[in-house]
């Protein structure tokens, strides 16, 4: 019986483009809420940080009771899992999520898709009157900050 030897793979042709380089992997975002979250004193926080979703985080909410019960409360768990930071609190959980105005849940609804989905904060918009096409960072900011 003759054996057959594969040949070795061939090495990788050295190349004299130089590579370029991924940019780092962003996971934390800031944000700057519409309204604002009043906590138990009455103090309104408006910044906060959201971090980029894992399989887990979007897995484990579907076997909340809440969850399973309304459908509709699978945002608010999701949220409390992936927002760190809303202004000095750091311990967000659903019941924080639960009393955002309806806005500010709308808003951090919108970014975590487009966070999650398109991997950015930014949009792009058209001025209403020159009709000049630019884009902005949907996650807020104070003005003249970038």
């Amino acid at each position: 019986m003759r054996r057959v030897m594969a040949s070795a793979p061939e090495a990788p042709v050295a190349s004299d483009e130089p590579r370029t380089e991924r940019p780092k992997l962003r996971t934390e975002f800031a944000f700057e809420l519409p309204r604002g979250y009043v906590d138990d004193e009455g103090k309104v926080h408006h910044s906060g940080v959201m971090r980029l979703a894992t399989a887990r985080d979007e897995l484990v909410p579907l076997r909340d009771d809440r969850v399973r019960e309304n459908s509709a409360f699978l945002t608010v768990v999701l949220l409390a899992r992936v927002v760190t930071r809303i202004g000095d609190i750091t311990d967000v959980h659903a019941g924080v999520i639960e009393n955002l105005f309806a806005s500010d849940l709308a808003f951090l609804q919108d970014m975590y898709r487009r966070i999650n989905s398109e991997g950015h904060t930014r949009a792009g918009v058209a001025c209403p009157e020159c009709g000049h096409s630019f884009v902005v960072d949907v996650a807020g900011g104070r003005l003249g900050e970038s």
